[in-house]
């Protein structure tokens, strides 16, 4: 631990360690955009195909509309799963639950879980959804 001087008053500050943190923040917030992504590209899916057997005026515009916004979350994945691999992270499982999305995954070793309920995965899954497709 280090100290710091202010005003002849000496007070401890907190010194980075040589090790690093388990999990950092923005790790955390990268297994959830990935587990989101992954929602958010089921339910494409299954809109895409549902566009397909609904007698709908231009079936053949609003599929393409879906699939530009699949191509981008794809991309996005994959940007993803590069930094998976950058960083020594990797979901190994993904449970779909009565209450909620239960992911487990490793950090530099060590091992996590992560769960989210259903309804904030539908609230976040919209808030993707409609950032894709007003960029």
């Amino acid at each position: 631990m280090a100290f710091s001087t202010k005003d002849g008053d000496r007070t401890a500050c907190e010194t980075t360690d040589a090790h690093p943190p388990i999990q950092t923040e923005e790790e955390l917030e990268l297994v959830k955009r990935y587990l989101l992504l992954g929602i958010v590209m089921r339910i494409l899916d299954h809109d895409i195909k549902a566009i397909g057997r609904t007698p709908i005026k231009l079936p053949r515009l609003y599929e393409s509309m879906l699939r530009g916004v699949q191509d981008r979350v794809l991309l996005d994945l994959a940007a993803i799963r590069q930094q998976f691999r950058k960083g020594g992270i990797k979901v190994y499982e993904q449970l779909q639950e009565s209450d909620g999305l239960r992911a487990r995954y490793v950090c530099r070793g060590y091992h996590h879980q992560f769960f989210m309920l259903w309804g904030f995965v539908k609230a976040e899954s919209e808030r993707v959804l409609r950032r894709y497709t007003s960029e």
